[in-house]
C-alpha cells in the first residue's frame, strides 16, 4: 500500500516528495459532525517552505473538495459556494455529486477539480483537524479510498457501510487529480 504520513512531520523529516503527492486536509466543525476535506494533488515542485501559517508549495496543483453534512445541518439548502468560510467549497449544487446515507447525511464531492497555478498553502491543522501526505504509488487510490472509508466512518460519524460506499465514489473523483502535470 502507498504510504501516508502526517504532512508537517514529513516536512520536518525532509520527506516531502518533490515529484508530487496527494495532500489530505480536514476541517471538523466543533459543534456538529459537519466535516470538510480538501485533497490536493501537486506536481512540478519548484520549492516548498514553512511559514507561520503552514507550508507553502510553489507547485502546480489540483484540489478536490468533499463535504460530509449531518442530516441536521441547518444550511444544507444553501449553495456550497455561498456558505461561511469554514463550511464553503468552491462549487454550486449543479457542480457536485451527492451521496445520501441511510440516515440522511449528505456527502458532497466536486465533479471537477479546482486548479491552482504557481503556489498554494496548506494551513497547519488545529484541534482535531489533520493534514496528511499520501505518497504516489501504483496503489495510492486504493490507499486513499481506505483512508476515506475510515475517516468518514470514525471522524465524520457516518455509518460504516455508507462510508465505504462514499469512499468508493471519492476515489473515482480523485483519479482525475492524481497527475496534474499530465493534463
Amino acid at each position: 500500500m502507498a504510504q501516508i504520513k502526517e504532512l508537517f512531520d514529513a516536512y520536518l523529516q525532509n520527506a516531502l516528495p518533490t515529484d508530487g503527492g496527494l495532500i489530505i486536509t480536514s476541517y471538523f466543525d466543533t459543534e456538529t459532525s459537519y466535516t470538510k476535506y480538501e485533497v490536493t494533488s501537486y506536481a512540478n515542485v519548484k520549492d516548498f517552505y514553512r511559514t507561520e501559517e503552514g507550508i507553502v508549495f510553489q507547485a502546480d496543483g489540483y484540489k478536490q473538495f468533499i463535504v460530509v453534512e449531518p442530516a441536521s445541518y441547518s444550511k444544507k439548502h444553501m449553495e456550497p459556494a455561498m456558505r461561511d468560510g469554514n463550511h464553503s467549497i468552491p462549487y454550486r449544487f449543479k457542480e457536485v455529486d451527492t451521496f445520501v446515507t441511510k440516515r440522511q447525511d449528505r456527502i458532497i464531492m466536486g465533479r471537477e477539480p479546482v486548479i491552482t497555478y504557481g503556489s498554494f498553502t496548506i494551513l497547519e491543522p488545529t484541534g482535531e483537524n489533520f493534514a496528511y501526505i499520501a505518497y504516489k504509488d501504483a496503489d495510492v487510490l486504493e490507499t486513499v479510498r481506505a483512508f476515506f472509508a475510515e475517516t468518514i466512518w470514525k471522524d465524520a460519524r457516518v455509518p460504516k457501510t455508507d462510508a465505504e460506499k462514499a469512499a468508493q465514489g471519492i476515489s473515482k473523483t480523485l483519479s482525475r487529480i492524481l497527475n496534474p502535470a499530465q493534463e
